[in-house]
């Protein structure tokens, strides 16, 4: 499944560079639901069933989306320069 558009550089140029706290996924404690996928309004996150979760730090803003749905609360929010 792809998503409906893709993030590309917008005429303000890249967006992630203002961001206060970035999400950091636990793939440990993911269930491969995709609700992060679903929900992220960036379109960000790559996700396919049965594969790793990965976000695209250079156009995430940090909103805190994919963390406040996930079920298990698999995605922290920490602050940007941490990890």
């Amino acid at each position: 499944m792809l998503p409906i558009s893709t993030p590309s550089t917008a005429s303000a140029g890249v967006t992630g560079t203002w961001r206060t706290y970035k999400p950091v996924v636990n793939l440990q404690k993911c269930i491969d639901c995709g609700l992060c996928w679903l929900y992220c309004p960036e379109s960000v996150i790559d996700w396919e069933k049965g594969q790793k979760v990965t976000i695209d730090y250079t156009f995430c803003k940090g909103c805190g989306i994919c963390a406040d749905v996930c079920p298990v609360k698999a995605i922290d929010m920490v602050p940007e320069g941490e990890l």
